[in-house]
């Protein structure tokens, strides 16, 4: 089932692959947030940087699952 979802085309690529970029971008997000706050660039509030990391990492999560689970034929 698995293989199934994380196979499943998207404009002739696999959805694992749009998930995988999605992730990175909001990692690179992220660390440009902190990053802005750090060196005063901008004045977010520091709310906006903590609900990036959790979404960055419940996207990693999935994807990673997503890869591993690919690996194993149930």
């Amino acid at each position: 089932m698995a293989v199934k979802i994380a196979y499943f085309l998207i404009l002739g690529q696999p959805l694992i692959l749009y998930l995988g970029l999605l992730t990175l971008t909001s990692f690179l997000i992220t660390a440009y947030i902190g990053l802005s706050l750090y060196k005063g660039w901008h004045s977010w509030p520091i709310k906006y940087h903590y609900r990036m990391v959790k979404v960055s990492f419940a996207l990693a999560i999935i994807h990673g699952t997503l890869g591993i689970l690919t690996h194993f034929r149930f």
